[in-house]
């Protein structure tokens, strides 16, 4: 590890996307969903549509048009926009929230859980994502992925890329910016981070959005670490 990362203390992660294969794992899990409940659609363009959603249901939240309002509700209304807009009959409360908890049993990519159990042996591991603290925390049981804590857009009540999100990870952990670092593979993510003065590594995730992605495709910044991986990463930190 190099003189610019001896005081690092804790690796926070973006999760969609960059340690959990959201895209892949909804279009795997949707078809036999919706068949239980007697649902026929094009569920690839649904996962798609649905994530659509995310941002504008949050920007709902940041303008004040929605009180406080935490990513499992925004996520199940959203599935009933969807629904209405296809013309699908919604099939009721409790299977909107099976629905809806779908997101809480992502798949991590290859290389999430190994990469994350690297990177503890060294730093605090954590999440500092958007998704609410059960869903982060129930992804993780799922999935085996060894967090040391588990921080939320809900844990400070600011859906990133507000600063305080970042900031109150600083704030929590006693530490000063540059000793976080925020590993995403997002570069608005990254970049909002660096404004509060946070460490960044970028992971290459060239399939999130399909096989046409053109959004982060490659890093945009003047990021700290670039990996092709999380282990890439780890092996950058010296883990």
């Amino acid at each position: 590890m190099t003189a610019a990362f001896a005081n690092l203390k804790v690796c926070i992660f973006d999760v969609f996307g960059t340690v959990v294969d959201w895209r892949g794992s909804l279009i795997e899990d949707l078809p036999a969903l919706g068949r239980r409940h007697g649902l026929a659609t094009d569920w690839t363009s649904f996962a798609d549509e649905w994530r659509g959603l995310y941002q504008p249901q949050m920007a709902r939240v940041r303008s004040g048009e929605l009180p406080w309002t935490n990513i499992d509700e925004l996520h199940k209304e959203a599935f009933a926009m969807l629904l209405a807009k296809r013309g699908l009959d919604h099939p009721g409360e409790a299977a909107a929230w099976e629905f809806t908890r779908l997101w809480h049993k992502l798949r991590p990519w290859p290389d999430s859980v190994g990469g994350i159990g690297r990177l503890k042996k060294k730093f605090v591991v954590a999440t500092l994502s958007n998704g609410n603290v059960a869903l982060l925390i129930n992804m993780a049981k799922n999935a085996g992925i060894p967090w040391d804590h588990c921080f939320s857009g809900e844990t400070f009540r600011h859906y990133k890329p507000d600063p305080d999100s970042y900031l109150g990870v600083v704030r929590s952990m006693y530490l000063e910016p540059a000793q976080v670092m925020l590993v995403a593979a997002h570069n608005n993510d990254l970049r909002a981070a660096q404004k509060c003065g946070l460490k960044t590594a970028f992971v290459h995730r060239p399939t999130e959005y399909g096989p046409h992605q053109k959004l982060d495709f490659a890093p945009d910044g003047d990021w700290d670490v670039v990996g092709q991986t999380i282990e890439d990463v780890a092996t950058k930190l010296g883990c």
